[in-house]
């Protein structure tokens, strides 16, 4: 081992290996959290006997039958672990039911506070599986790419061995988490006085978590004695940074930045605003926005931080419209804890209204129908009558169709169907092929956002409402009655239904749904789950997977992001851009290229960097048969011309030039401006410093960037190559070898290399990887060296040589 630079290694052979799972630890964070706890602590969907039971999932135990196993192999079966409290996940692993043939090859991993409202863990590139086991005995371990903070661990099976069944035993990695938590009822605030010395800093920084089921409040206003404040609101489930003047709720408002969304799912997400003096880095999760503050705001002496609802101390008012239900934790302002103020009743920090040091959990089970044979089916308990019947719950969806709920009627043996239909909620009875009846009520319904629903009929009136009187009752007198007959199906029918007791002739329904009540009966959703009540196929139980696909938006140059469940769309109207994700510019680089088009001289608009970040400009583009002159119109009268000085020059327009030349500017608000990298030589020419990307071809009219010699593509050379890598996959480059007709003679004199040998080589890479160790580079020598580039085992980065010892390192 060595650290000193290495010369005289001739490369032979580079192999480059990057293995696929786990993330690179930050601090040591890896004690085993499951192998002591109780049996109590272990829960499952089922077992196949007592010495299969969940408490036998231990890594490396042999206890019971060596591990868990359920009763019935299928998809709908789980294992959960008690923590005890919420703790630090970072890992985890697993191993197949000893001495047997049962184990997993993938499944899911899904994290919870309190045991409901489950969110399953996603790898940053979405992908939701993870890699199981090859056979019963060696442990695969997956370290999480970002670790997760939750009291209980459910793992759920999704494949395994087509020779056995599934079994399990796993073992979960971490450290304690401590937090402060405090919980606000919609009726409370809490405030923090800055004191004249922690006014002044150059930067403030508020961090802090949050979660709630409501998509609107106020969490945080920072402001001043003036009533100027900066304020972070949820609005439909978005985070907004508004600037507000005022204290009523005709304050005036201005709109400085959008980000998140789905923040109303009641799972953890972190904030932190840092104000600057000249701008604010917002971050939500891990999504980040600067924002150029107005000028007013500028120096901004911050006078209270007020969180949970926008309060005066002097009215000790409490505007309740904008309040905020839910929880935060570990709530800091530059360092400070203002919980743990607040917990020892400091003055700095007051609490207005009932305020709780804990996180109260409302109590709600969503259901997820994601598949096209997604269903669930209930009973209807409630005798039928000519009183009618009720029908309530809650949905969310990305789609504008699909069934919600159907059933029969017991006496004119029609059949009713609830759909969305153009995003609109609509009802329909139907007899013998005719529709008897038909109501609509609401619009714009998939906008991701909660929807209530609620049916009615009785004594002869129907009544069917979306979102109370705000979004949409219809009324209706039918001449029947029309009630239910024995059962409700929602979100679909089964597809093996022989009995014709659900007809579904709409699309599918892909959405949750929750809050469920029949005849003003609550449904318990975990009795279905347990197979208790009614029956169901094809459903993600006590969560709501529903992901938004357009935040971040992948659409470039201002294009305008839809989506449906299962994809998105871009819409490139009017933006200067096409394709899938308005990538492809549709103007031309140059007025040169307009000329070869076969266009004469014009207004056109060119876009000079293709699909980066500068806006096509509008340039008049003077043609003549020699030369063509781009000319800029300014807000002056003059006009700017650009062409080179050497006409047999488009790269760099005065290379080879013996004079000195100057290019100078002020560059401010980097973010806001087309400056990708500076560069200082003559750029992109051969031999220079800078043609690593790419060299700079002319040609009789224009140019072009060759990038075959380079780890870059795209127009500019400015796009890396990359490639992904799976667990034993490599890339190996072997290099020309010197004398290579020649090498294996025996009589080749040892000076034959000596010549040969190479000062210096330099090699390159970035990469991102989830698993240590890795090996990332090895180079072996004609001598017999090498140099191997790896990740150790405590997840940093080592580099391990040998040189032959007739080779001297400098």
């Amino acid at each position: 081992m060595g650290t000193k630079r290495i010369a005289g290694i001739i490369p032979r052979v580079a192999c480059l290996l990057l293995f696929w799972s786990g993330i690179i630890g930050e601090e040591l964070c890896d004690s085993p959290l499951v192998s002591n706890l109780p049996p109590s602590s272990f829960r499952s969907s089922s077992q196949l006997s007592s010495s299969h039971a969940p408490g036998f999932a231990k890594l490396n135990r042999r206890d019971g039958a060596g591990g868990w196993s359920p009763l019935t192999s299928d998809r709908y079966q789980w294992l959960q672990v008690d923590l005890g409290e919420r703790t630090k996940i970072t890992a985890v692993a697993t191993q197949g039911r000893y001495g047997s043939s049962d184990w997993l090859t993938t499944y899911l991993l899904m994290f919870s506070d309190t045991g409901h409202n489950w969110k399953q863990y996603r790898q940053e590139d979405s992908i939701g599986s993870f890699p199981g086991n090859s056979n019963a005995d060696n442990v695969v371990q997956y370290k999480l790419q970002q670790p997760a903070m939750a009291r209980f661990l459910r793992l759920i099976p999704l494949d395994w061995n087509p020779s056995g069944r599934i079994g399990l035993r796993l073992e979960a990695y971490g450290c304690p988490y401590s937090s402060d938590v405090v919980s606000f009822d919609g009726s409370s605030c809490l405030l923090y006085r800055l004191t004249a010395g922690s006014r002044r800093t150059s930067t403030s920084v508020v961090t802090l978590k949050f979660k709630t089921m409501r998509n609107s409040g106020t969490i945080l206003q920072a402001k001043r004695t003036d009533g100027l404040s900066l304020n972070l609101e949820l609005e439909r489930g978005k985070l907004l940074l508004l600037l507000r003047r005022g204290r009523t709720l005709s304050t005036e408002t201005r709109h400085l930045a959008s980000l998140g969304s789905l923040l109303d799912d009641q799972h953890w997400h972190h904030v932190t605003l840092e104000l600057h003096s000249l701008h604010v880095n917002l971050t939500v999760d891990k999504l980040t926005k600067w924002v150029q503050i107005p000028t007013e705001l500028h120096h901004l002496d911050i006078d209270e931080l007020s969180f949970g609802a926008v309060e005066s101390l002097l009215q000790k008012t409490i505007i309740s419209s904008r309040n905020f239900h839910g929880c935060l934790e570990n709530l800091q302002f530059n360092g400070l804890n203002l919980l743990e103020l607040a917990k020892v009743n400091d003055h700095r920090v007051a609490a207005v209204g009932n305020l709780t040091f804990s996180c109260v959990e409302p109590d709600s089970v969503a259901v997820t129908f994601s598949d096209p044979h997604s269903f669930l089916q209930l009973p209807w308990a409630t005798a039928s009558s000519s009183e009618g019947a009720s029908v309530e719950f809650q949905f969310r969806t990305w789609n504008k169709a699909g069934l919600l709920l159907t059933f029969d009627l017991p006496r004119q043996g029609g059949v009713a169907w609830l759909y969305l239909s153009e995003a609109r909620l609509t009802m329909q009875i139907h007899k013998g092929g005719r529709a008897l009846l038909e109501l609509s009520a609401g619009l714009a319904l998939n906008d991701g956002q909660w929807h209530s629903v609620d049916l009615t009929s009785r004594r002869g009136h129907l009544t069917l409402s979306v979102d109370g009187q705000e979004g949409g009752v219809a009324h209706a007198s039918p001449s029947f009655p029309v009630s239910i007959s024995s059962q409700v199906f929602f979100g679909g029918c089964p597809t093996e239904d022989d009995s014709q007791e659900c007809e579904n002739p709409f699309n599918i329904f892909q959405g949750c749904m929750r809050l469920l009540a029949l005849d003003n009966q609550p449904v318990d959703l975990i009795m279905v789950q347990q197979r208790l009540v009614g029956n169901y196929s094809q459903l993600q139980m006590d969560m709501c997977g529903i992901i938004d696909r357009c935040s971040p938006s992948h659409c470039e140059h201002g294009g305008q992001c839809s989506q449906s469940w299962t994809n998105f769309h871009c819409n490139c109207s009017n933006s200067g851009y096409s394709g899938a994700t308005c990538h492809s510019s549709v103007h031309e680089q140059s007025c040169e290229a307009y000329k070869h088009n076969g266009n004469t001289s014009g207004y056109f608009y060119i876009d000079v960097d293709g699909s980066g970040p500068i806006k096509p400009q509008l340039v008049f583009c003077n043609m003549t048969d020699v030369n063509t002159w781009m000319e800029i119109q300014h807000n002056n009268t003059e006009l700017t011309k650009g062409d080179c000085v050497d006409p047999q020059h488009y790269c760099n327009c005065d290379a080879d030039r013996l004079e000195w030349s100057e290019d100078s500017g002020l560059l401010t608000h980097k973010a806001s401006l087309p400056v990708r990298s500076l560069v200082l030589g003559d750029v992109q020419r051969p031999g220079s410093e800078a043609a690593y990307r790419g060299r700079c071809v002319e040609k009789p009219n224009s140019f072009h960037c060759d990038c075959s010699s380079s780890a870059y593509t795209g127009v500019f050379c400015q796009t890396e190559v990359s490639a992904s890598f799976k667990s034993g996959t490599s890339i190996v480059y072997v290099f020309k070898e010197p004398y290579e007709l020649s090498r294996n003679r025996s009589d080749l004199p040892s000076s034959i290399y000596s010549d040969t040998i190479i000062g210096g080589e330099n090699v390159s890479l970035s990469f991102r990887t989830t698993q240590s160790p890795a090996l990332l580079l090895f180079i072996r020598s004609h001598y017999r060296g090498y140099l191997a580039l790896l990740i150790n085992q405590h997840d940093e980065l080592e580099l391990r040589y040998e040189l032959d010892s007739s080779i001297e390192a400098e």
